[in-house]
């Protein structure tokens, strides 16, 4: 997927001038200060052990946009549905998204519905698109950055990290991917691993409040090890993880281990990676702590210029490079 963004959607689409641009290939763009973000899901199957495509729908549009450091307030969405699908399940999806929406406080206010014939999608696919905007957290928290080291941009990106930020992971990892999986395959597994798909819009204002965050980023598609590769890639640093620091659930790991899946390339929808200035590491991982999103909460590395890739060093004590998945091992999980 890396791949044919940058060697053909970005070779066309790319060359806007904006701010933040598609060819940044951040989790948002923005453009005249205005973050702006569009994403389509088309999980299968529709409804699994926590969540369901249209909990997934908003809260992957309000997590992008939230982890540039900016306040989502307005959402559309579009509807492409297949003849046939129950009414029921319609409803069912609406309600979720309506339920996301207020825990999210955020409302679709336009959009645009297609009915297409039987066979030809999926049942029902979802493309959802807000914006966002600059707020005095943002601001307060990129001020308190400069108080210990110089930073020239004005939004959380990905190209932001410098030797010493600590690397923090709000909570465990593989979840919604293992969930999803189970579901869809029938897995005797299923009834006791659910998704961590949520809106952490409000939770990631709380940890702008503490301020020293540069970079921040919701591992969706290709887990944990896509998303701190993308962020060693566009810093142009390496950046060290403690194996031991990860948190996976048990049931997780199992699963994982009986169908030979890496849980850190996994997909997750309820988890932050956030880069923080050294100085207020501890003070962000209490703050999130103090949140049901980040409870489990840990700090797991740390940006270095010893070497230029993500090196994991494991709990004997070796170190292996972590390399970015080279395809999605749970297809149709977002």
């Amino acid at each position: 997927m890396q791949s044919l963004v940058k060697q053909h959607i970005v070779r066309y689409l790319g060359g806007s001038g904006a701010e933040v641009p598609l060819e940044a290939l951040d989790d948002a763009a923005v453009v005249d200060g205005t973050v702006l973000k569009s994403d389509s899901h088309t999980v299968k199957p529709l409804f699994f052990p926590g969540g369901d495509i249209g909990r997934l729908s908003i809260s992957g549009t309000v997590n992008d946009i939230a982890v540039m450091g900016a306040e989502p307030f307005a959402l559309a969405a579009g509807f492409i549905i297949e003849e046939g699908l129950e009414i029921s399940d319609l409803d069912r999806i609406l309600q979720s998204m309506t339920d996301t929406c207020r825990e999210a406080g955020v409302f679709v206010v336009t959009g645009d519905t297609k009915v297409m014939e039987r066979g030809k999608i999926e049942r029902f696919v979802v493309n959802t698109s807000g914006v966002g905007r600059r707020t005095s957290l943002l601001e307060q928290n990129l001020q308190e950055v400069r108080r210990h080291r110089e930073l020239n941009s004005r939004w959380l990106l990905d190209s932001n990290l410098r030797r010493g930020d600590k690397i923090i992971l709000s909570g465990a990892v593989g979840d919604h991917g293992v969930a999803v999986l189970a579901s869809r395959e029938g897995y005797g597994f299923a009834s006791n691993i659910t998704s961590d798909v949520r809106p952490l819009n409000k939770v990631i204002a709380s940890i702008l409040e503490i301020g020293g965050i540069v970079s921040m980023k919701d591992p969706t598609r290709g887990g944990l090890s896509n998303a701190i590769n993308e962020w060693s890639e566009k810093s142009r640093v390496g950046i060290l993880l403690q194996e031991e620091c990860i948190p996976i659930h048990e049931g997780v790991r199992s699963a994982c281990e009986m169908l030979g899946i890496d849980p850190l390339d996994i997909g997750n929808e309820g988890k932050i990676i956030i880069g923080v200035v050294p100085e207020k590491a501890e003070e962000c991982l209490n703050r999130l702590r103090e949140t049901e999103a980040g409870r489990e909460a840990e700090i797991i590395g740390e940006v270095t210029e010893d070497f230029k890739e993500v090196v994991l060093e494991t709990g004997v004590g070796g170190r292996r490079i972590l390399p970015p998945p080279a395809g999605d091992p749970v297809p149709r999980i977002c």
